[in-house]
């Protein structure tokens, strides 16, 4: 009985652990990661498996191996910082994949990047022509930044020179029935004119699920009942 209280206990000093250790490192960490980010989040993760379940390991061993661990990341990632040539090392560079339209296979061969993973990288910003590219960039954390041909760019509004309405940050009113009351004091907005609002769609705030002020000032809401008997996909 007192082994599985104790890896009660070491599985749950492992999570908390884990989360103050995440939130001190920063979001960088948990993103896209650069080689820095993937060997200390797998050396973090093998020493927490550990500190939860294996019983011969010391217990204050684990957590002083935890703590090291993420001094040290930290510290890398302040140098990173400051240096550029440690930051290269840290965390890789960029690899120029395509140049003026151009495949750099001696590029791509260094990295080990095949030509099926520049296709779906392609893919994936939407572009099924090699042919729109201009160059392509595997960053840091492995994402393929692409800039297309000047022919094969979207127009924007400055180029057809419209005017530019002014946008705001959307804002959440409302999620899962219950106001945003911080964020509606926040924005000198009151509860009395969302309900107001809500009203004029013939509904209650518990109908809710979802309500924002968009980036246009406009109001969006979704709620409990959407009407769609069938819908297309079912899990």
């Amino acid at each position: 009985m007192y082994a599985y209280v104790e890896i009660l206990i070491r599985t749950v000093l492992a999570i908390l652990l884990l989360l103050f250790i995440a939130k001190v490192l920063g979001k960088q960490t948990i993103s896209n990661m650069t080689f820095h980010d993937f060997v200390t989040g797998i050396t973090i993760g093998a020493i927490a498996a550990n500190l939860a379940f294996n019983e011969k390991l010391s217990l204050s061993h684990m957590i002083l191996s935890l703590i090291v661990i993420a001094i040290m990341s930290y510290l890398l990632s302040v140098i990173a910082l400051k240096s550029r040539k440690m930051r290269n090392w840290i965390s890789g560079s960029p690899t120029v994949l395509m140049e003026s339209g151009k495949i750099l296979e001696d590029n791509m061969r260094k990295v080990r990047y095949t030509l099926d993973s520049l296709d779906q990288a392609l893919r994936e910003k939407g572009i099924f022509n090699i042919e729109e590219v201009d160059y392509a960039v595997l960053e840091d954390n492995g994402v393929v930044s692409v800039l297309k041909k000047d022919e094969y760019q979207y127009v924007t509004k400055k180029d057809m020179k419209l005017h530019s309405n002014t946008q705001a940050f959307p804002i959440e009113l409302i999620m899962d029935g219950k106001m945003m009351e911080k964020n509606l004091e926040n924005n000198g907005l009151t509860k009395e004119w969302l309900e107001l609002e809500v009203k004029r769609k013939g509904k209650q705030i518990s109908d809710v699920f979802y309500a924002a002020r968009g980036t246009k000032q406009q109001l969006v809401f979704d709620f409990y009942e959407d009407g769609i008997h069938q819908t297309i996909d079912k899990e």
